[in-house]
């Protein structure tokens, strides 16, 4: 019988992270200020470390890992790569699944992989306190961790949804040393506007971020912004993920023919996918490999948004950003999976997209618990909502190679636990749960403001993206 877990030594904890952005098919579109029109990073320089907006910017393709990092990446790094050998049994296929499980993290997913860094940068260049945004908790939970590691202060706005759902977030957060606070909320100007046009507004991550931002900015003597994913150098710091699990993976001879991971902003699949994608590109792989991320059907930013400039916030305090997006103003449905619950998505995942270099599937939340459910029962693990999209999607791929006899390698990302997530499964296993659709012509309405309030924005999009939108 093959092994069930492949393992590796701490001493292969990769000693540098995998940059993408040299071998991208070509250089990522700039940021725009909303003020000009014109390329410009606006607020970023006030609200990041030096060597964060370095990282983000960078053409090199290795970054070197500081020795300060890897020695709390032990803590449970490297993680586990799982042969899903149960499921495989339960679905007949021939193919070959496995799963890169990032729930064995202090706060029990993928997150940390950046928030231990972030918080180290932060602190050598002598920040006190971080602000960030919170969906489901989990990036919220990473960062109280890390910042808690390095000294420093963490205050963290949880989506008001997410914040009801999952007071143990909350409460994880507070054992790490961190403030967690409900958004929208009364302490920014941002919340404040938005609680007086809608008392019982449940929040969104865009909301979540400008009042994150607007706290670093208002204190910006002591306090920097950290964000859990959708920027370059978040995405660049998941790749242990991959590089681990390209080790582990030569370690039983084997490779994927398709790699699946679910997307929010983009960080976990990057994570995965990078790596694979610079043996394509370097002509280095044994065979071509398929990238393909999962989505919400109720949160569907690439399968129904539009790839444009847009903010990053609802209050449009961030620079307009090239990617796919719904519009900085959407307002998601309280599904469970709130990691997944935001507007857009990283600039890489976007230009990636339209180069048809990945694909991407979306799922209701109905069938992602279907999956779950099975994934429970044949491996064991309980999932959160957010990875059981890609469990999904790989569970597909299987039936498709029962089907035509294909004997193929499937890798996903499993990026965090479930065991905050009972409600949701509560709601699953009594019938209560709802298969939410986003509505196209919601996106319509949220592009149609957009260009409204910049006259100009189709002649940006066709300057540095190539796309008239609308």
């Amino acid at each position: 019988m093959p092994d069930r877990k492949i393992l590796l030594e701490e001493s292969d904890i990769p000693k540098q992270w995998y940059n993408i952005v040299p071998d991208l098919p070509h250089p990522l579109p700039p940021f725009i200020d909303a003020a000009t029109g014109q390329p410009g990073v606006g607020i970023v320089p006030r609200i990041f470390p030096k060597e964060i907006i370095g990282q983000e910017i960078s053409q090199e393709r290795w970054i070197n890992i500081p020795d300060e990092v890897r020695e709390v990446y032990r803590i449970w790094r490297p993680t586990p790569l799982f042969r899903a050998l149960g499921l495989e049994k339960a679905l007949k296929t021939p193919a070959k699944i496995y799963y890169k499980y990032e729930g064995t993290s202090p706060a029990g997913s993928h997150k940390p992989n950046t928030a231990v860094p972030q918080a180290f940068y932060n602190m050598k260049e002598g920040t006190t306190r971080l602000s960030t945004e919170t969906g489901a908790g989990q990036w919220g939970s990473a960062l109280a961790f890390a910042a808690g590691v390095f000294d420093l202060k963490a205050t963290v706005y949880m989506v008001r949804a997410s914040f009801d759902q999952k007071p143990y977030r909350k409460m994880m957060m507070n054992a790490f040393g961190a403030e967690c606070i409900a958004s929208p909320s009364n302490k920014t100007e941002a919340g404040r506007k938005i609680l007086a046009e809608d008392p019982d507004n449940k929040g969104s991550l865009g909301i979540a971020i400008s009042e994150a931002v607007e706290d670093a900015l208002v204190n910006e003597k002591e306090t920097n912004y950290a964000i859990g994913s959708v920027f370059n150098h978040v995405c660049l710091h998941q790749t242990v993920e991959g590089l681990e699990a390209k080790k582990q993976l030569e370690m039983v001879d084997d490779y994927p023919d398709v790699v699946y991971g679910c997307i929010g902003g983009g960080s976990s699949y990057s994570g995965i996918m990078w790596p694979f994608y610079y043996d394509q590109v370097t002509k280095k792989a044994p065979k071509e490999t398929k990238f393909v991320a999962t989505e919400a059907t109720a949160c569907p930013k690439v399968t129904k948004g539009v790839y444009q400039y847009d903010h990053g916030d609802t209050a449009k305090i961030t620079p307009l950003v090239p990617m796919h997006t719904l519009g900085h103003d959407f307002i998601p449905a309280p599904i469970h999976a709130g990691g997944l619950r935001y507007h857009g998505i990283s600039p890489i995942i976007s230009l990636l997209t339209q180069e048809k270099k990945m694909t991407t599937e979306a799922f209701n939340q109905l069938e992602v618990f279907d999956a779950a459910k099975l994934f429970i029962q044949t491996e064991g693990i309980i999932p959160a909502p957010e990875p059981s999209h890609a469990i999904k999607g790989a569970i597909d791929e299987a039936l498709r190679c029962k089907k035509t006899g294909e004997a193929k390698t499937i890798l996903f990302v499993l990026c965090g636990h479930g065991f905050f997530d009972m409600a949701a499964y509560d709601e699953y296993f009594s019938g209560k749960l709802q298969p939410y659709e986003y509505p196209t012509e919601k996106v319509a309405e949220s592009m149609d403001k957009l260009h409204k309030l910049y006259p100009w924005l189709n002649e940006v999009n066709k300057k540095y993206i190539s796309c008239e939108t609308y």
